[in-house]
């Protein structure tokens, strides 16, 4: 197992161009955060997790399947990665953080995975418009002038 990759994966660098392509800027594999999430967006408090389907135990056909040999020991390596995985989104949701995962087959299709992650992107756009707070020429409201020195 000292061959498998545990970053710059085939299926982690398709998402990070689909974000890159719809002009997403990214920081990758936050250690501070919990689970060293893959893709991480701090100003939309974003946590973005491509998960291989065999190694996270996705319910999709290439995720069920349990190996012939040492049956035992792969059964209990991915129940014990699920697990972590849980414990990594539950911790994340603790701190405030939207924590997505990108299960390896959702990347067969291309469109669906832009659509999807320009929902991730675009439901941050909509939670600041609802926000209450500060609204925009709020400086104009209480008589300022936005131009400096005025």
């Amino acid at each position: 197992m000292r061959r498998v990759k545990g970053r710059d994966t085939t299926p982690e660098m398709t998402v990070r161009r689909a974000l890159t392509k719809l002009g997403a800027r990214y920081r990758l594999h936050r250690k501070a955060l919990p689970g060293n999430p893959d893709i991480v967006m701090p100003g939309r408090k974003l946590a973005i997790f491509v998960h291989g389907c065999f190694w996270h135990g996705h319910d999709c056909a290439r995720g069920s399947r349990v190996p012939k040999q040492n049956r035992d020991y792969w059964v209990a390596k991915v129940g014990r990665n699920v697990a972590r995985d849980a414990k990594s989104q539950d911790a994340l949701a603790a701190l405030g953080w939207r924590a997505e995962t990108i299960w390896e087959c959702d990347l067969k299709d291309a469109g669906a995975l832009e659509a999807r992650l320009r929902d991730l992107l675009s439901l941050r756009e909509a939670e600041r418009e609802r926000a209450p707070g500060r609204l925009r020429g709020a400086s104009r409201a209480r008589g300022g002038s936005l131009i400096r020195g005025r």
